[in-house]
């Protein structure tokens, strides 16, 4: 009912007032957010281009085949559609793997650059993985170094001074999730989206993400993919404006979002990271290992025990977010400019977020 009755006042900053709801760790009221596991009445379901994905690249991707995705839209925000997890059973931990022990790798830029001298991240996984698989359940041991990553940039590095991507500062985006992105938005009408630019946020319980509008890329007619996985989050979409109060829905692991059309330039956040609604260490659909043969030309590929150990022990309190974009159109240049630092990175970990927040230190960087 707060929540309702927040939702109802718009005005200025309504945006901030439900971020501030939902951001409360004394378990704020749940009811009024959109699950898409049982749809109400503002979710209807959305038609996919099944056509555009054969069932054998779905698989290549580790996809389920698009006509058996459950796809759904929301009402009000044309452009806008989420598809509960489609991944086929253990391919999951493919894309967590790669997030920590392969995307973080140079010359990928992460958030450790910012302080850390570049021979110390060189390696964060073979750095962690020992303290990780040995860490217990106390607040008080120190962090791994993959515990304190906060964001990797990927493809065209977002430059944190001028808010802009440029053409002086890129690395080869990673082909498997190119591939997998490239499935996702042909199955959603969008042939020929070509992945330029990733950013993966690393969230844990007390992580947020403040209040933003992704629109530094030069081509907003291309959609905005999300995909989540590990523990749970609540996502917080609103409207062109501040004033307009957002509709806040759950992600969890698996589940993947695309902003498209009228959606695209929407403001979102994710104000609070819960544990997955199953009330297990991870979500049943990451303990599944995937079957033992994969398609000729799989970007999947089978994790260790050894890996995944690693893995799911960091996954039982944090969540991994992986945003991916076009920034050009088909034949489009970046505009010339003069005098542009090579750095990408962030001038602090803060950019773009709730100013007073008890965990601003803790929160990924936005774009």
């Amino acid at each position: 009912e707060m929540a309702a009755a927040l939702s109802r006042e718009g005005g200025e900053d309504a945006f901030r007032r439900l971020f501030r709801f939902y951001r409360q760790r004394d378990a704020p009221d749940l009811r009024g957010v959109v699950d898409f596991s049982a749809p109400g009445a503002q979710v209807f379901r959305s038609q996919l281009s099944i056509s555009s994905v054969s069932d054998q690249d779905a698989c290549r991707a580790g996809l389920q085949p698009v006509s058996q995705w459950k796809a759904y839209g929301l009402n009000g925000y044309p452009g806008f559609i989420f598809i509960l997890n489609p991944f086929l059973p253990g391919c999951q931990r493919h894309w967590v793997r790669q997030c920590l022990k392969l995307y973080p790798q140079k010359p990928n830029v992460c958030n450790l650059d910012l302080h850390m001298a570049p021979e110390k991240t060189i390696d964060l996984w073979g750095q962690s993985k020992e303290q990780l698989r040995r860490k217990g359940s106390s607040k008080w041991e120190p962090r791994s170094l993959l515990e304190k990553l906060r964001w990797v940039t990927l493809g065209y590095h977002y430059n944190w001074d001028t808010k802009k991507y440029s053409a002086n500062h890129h690395t080869p985006f990673p082909s498997d999730l190119a591939f997998l992105s490239e499935q996702v938005a042909a199955a959603c009408g969008f042939r020929g989206f070509q992945a330029q630019a990733g950013i993966l946020n690393y969230y844990h319980f007390d992580s947020s993400l403040g209040i933003h509008v992704d629109e530094s890329e030069l081509d907003h007619s291309r959609p905005l993919l999300s995909f989540s996985f590990g523990q749970s989050s609540i996502f917080l979409l609103g409207g062109l404006k501040r004033e307009e109060a957002p509709t806040a829905m759950f992600m969890h692991s698996g589940d993947i979002m695309v902003m498209s059309g009228l959606s695209r330039l929407l403001y979102h956040a994710v104000p609070r990271v819960l544990p997955n609604p199953e009330g297990t260490a991870l979500p049943s659909c990451l303990n599944q290992a995937h079957s033992s043969d994969l398609p000729i030309g799989s970007v999947i590929e089978h994790s260790s025990d050894e890996d995944w150990q690693v893995c799911a022990k960091y996954l039982q309190s944090s969540r991994i977010n992986m945003t991916i974009r076009q920034v050009l159109a088909e034949g489009q240049k970046f505009p010339e400019e003069s005098g542009t630092k090579r750095t990408g990175q962030a001038p602090s970990q803060d950019m773009h977020h709730e100013k007073n927040s008890r965990a601003k230190r803790h929160k990924p960087s936005t774009v």
